[in-house]
């Protein structure tokens, strides 16, 4: 057999917490990557966050080694998939560098939404699938409804599901045979021009940029002079090799069928762009790898530094974290309150939250950021169309003939006997129509059209509570409509905070002015005299909230006496606090910025 026919190159997809990262873990141990002394738990989730979350945010590619029941040695090559809706971007190049998926099915919730998006996408790129339902050792477990959900939902064989349990180790050993006969070798001709997928990289503070590859076709050795297809920039190759579970092995050459990993030197980090194509200069390939589609950043908030002396270590930490981090798209911005920042694109709330926190536990970077809003478009009186994602920079009502926002199309699998809460939850938050579909037994989906501005904040967290759980959510973009949107500006101590300003439905605007309001005036510490709160529609004050001052109790001394004294000494002080309060400025912590940003639950 020759070295392709004994290649396989495959990832894992569900949907979130079905037990991706346990089963990597399994395959890992049972080809023997790693000793049991240095195994841990979520072996390929590398971030401290990713573990503490029990989420995986970054796909991880690593080589097994293993020895088929016909005596014969083959090569796989995992790539292990995030679950989340808001990573799929990460998914999507995961799944280009493969021939075949494993798709995971919870024995005790069934096909849920992201499975479905998941699915869509390898068939999209033509993948062989072998369905894996797992948990099968839960007591909640059952087998057959979930092959029910795998022929009626996926539409795949449920005969060919494989039925395991990722924890205890149950059955696992079937999904190595499985691969070796069901997945596909990987194509390609070992002697045609190079053409190598980046699908990652991330930054070594001593190598520079590792890229991780896959070999579409030729052959790649060290010292070979390579150019990206599309930035055009040209690099000499200085180590290549394959990721093992815990260490990475040189390779004297990589070719077609392989995925590993390349070292070229390459410290300027704009000449890189995941999904390039990689080829030779002497003999390069006509066109580079197609299929590859850029991230389209939904969510917009700025970034600013909390000294603006960091302003500079801010910028060198978002130029590697892109590196790591394809769908991460920002800007320089500013802000009169907080300086210099960046205005950043992320593909949803969870990429947000994650890419602060990285942000802030790798770089060390103490950050405050702005409301997070949505791109809105504007058709303004005189004619012109005005596309805007930052309230700083909304235009003046006065000039303002109509408004659009984006609509998305929400797909919401849930239980059966949930069906009520789910859709109260999608009318709560402006769904304008909404069809329910009977899946299996049980199940239920309903798909809302509803505005993706809706979805930011609390959507999300209340399906799940209303649900207990059980309920998936996904959605695609639809189109723009017409609505009524609002800027809303904070007002503290009567000095707008640019920082803190967002755009909201109207109807929705007092609720969220409330909340912001409350949240500051927790999170403010106290002063020498009354600090006032306030959310405003233009001049119209919508929520207030004040902080009261702190007291000294002047007429402690008067123990006796004419009441006049201390009404004198009390309206002394009242004057003083008046004057205090005109001069007064009042430093907002980091802590209130992202506080207002937390739903009332949290």
């Amino acid at each position: 057999m020759t070295h392709m026919e004994r290649t396989r190159n495959f990832c894992i997809i569900a949907h979130i917490d079905h037990g991706k990262s346990t089963l990597a873990d399994r395959l890992i141990q049972l080809c023997g990557a790693i000793e049991d002394r240095k195994f841990r738990d979520q072996l390929l989730d590398s971030m401290d966050i990713e573990r503490e979350r029990g989420i995986t945010i970054k796909s991880q590619a690593v080589s097994l080694a293993y020895t088929a029941e016909d005596g014969k040695d083959y090569r796989l090559n995992l790539i292990d998939t995030p679950g989340h809706v808001d990573f799929s971007h990460e998914v999507r190049r995961s799944l280009m560098s493969c021939e075949g998926a494993l798709i995971l099915v919870d024995a005790a919730q069934g096909v849920e939404a992201q499975t479905v998006a998941n699915l869509y996408l390898a068939l999209e790129h033509e993948l062989e699938l072998i369905p894996v339902i797992n948990k099968i050792d839960l007591p909640a477990a059952d087998i057959e409804r979930a092959q029910e959900a795998i022929d009626a939902e996926l539409g795949l064989d449920p005969f060919e599901a494989l039925p395991i349990s990722a924890r205890t180790g149950e059955n696992v050993e079937t999904i190595l045979e499985a691969i070796v006969k069901r997945l596909p070798a990987p194509e390609g001709d070992p002697e045609a021009p190079l053409k190598a997928l980046i699908f990652d990289a991330y930054y070594d503070r001593y190598r520079g940029v590792v890229l991780m590859c896959r070999i579409m076709d030729g052959r790649l050795k060290p010292k070979d002079t390579i150019r990206f297809m599309h930035t055009g920039v040209e690099y000499l190759v200085e180590e290549i090799g394959l990721n093992h579970a815990t260490n990475m092995s040189k390779k004297d050459e990589l070719s077609a069928g392989d995925v590993g990993y390349v070292i070229a030197g390459i410290k300027a980090i704009q000449d890189i762009d995941i999904g390039d194509t990689i080829t030779h200069i002497e003999r390069p390939a006509q066109e580079p790898v197609e299929g590859y589609t850029p991230a389209k950043p939904v969510v917009f908030s700025s970034i600013y530094p909390m000294s603006t002396d960091d302003y500079p270590d801010l910028v060198k930490a978002l130029e590697k974290l892109s590196i790591n981090d394809a769908a991460l798209v920002y800007q320089k911005d500013s802000s009169v309150a907080l300086g210099f920042g960046f205005r950043c694109g992320f593909l949803g709330l969870l990429h947000l939250d994650v890419i602060q926190e990285r942000l802030n536990r790798e770089f060390d970077m103490s950050l405050i950021l702005s409301a997070p809003s949505v791109l809105y478009k504007v058709k303004l009186k005189d004619g012109t169309d005005v596309e805007v994602d930052n309230p700083y920079y909304w235009p003046d009502p006065a000039e303002i003939d109509w408004i659009e926002e984006p609509y998305i199309k929400a797909s919401i699998i849930i239980p059966e006997r949930f069906l009520g809460a789910a859709m109260t939850l999608c009318r709560d938050n402006r769904a304008s129509s909404m069809t329910t579909n009977f899946l299996s037994v049980g199940r239920m989906e309903v798909i809302a059209e509803m505005p993706l501005g809706e979805v930011l904040f609390e959507f999300y967290d209340k399906l799940k509570t209303v649900t207990r759980g059980y309920g998936s959510f996904d959605y695609e973009e639809l189109d723009y409509r017409r609505s009524d949107i609002v800027k809303v500006d904070i007002l503290v101590n009567k000095d707008r905070i640019d920082a803190l300003a967002f755009l909201a439905h109207r109807d929705k605007a007092r609720y969220r002015a409330l909340h912001y309001c409350e949240q500051l005036s927790k999170n403010i510490p106290r002063q020498q005299f009354k600090i006032p709160i306030q959310g405003a529609i233009g001049g119209k004050i919508i929520a207030r909230e004040t902080i009261n001052a702190l007291r000294k109790n002047v007429t402690a001394k008067c123990y006796g006496g004419d009441i006049s004294r201390k009404r004198k000494l009390l309206e002394k002080q009242k004057a003083g606090k008046k004057k205090m309060r005109m001069f007064g400025t009042v430093q907002i912590p980091q802590e209130a910025f992202i506080a207002v940003l937390r739903t009332d639950d949290e």
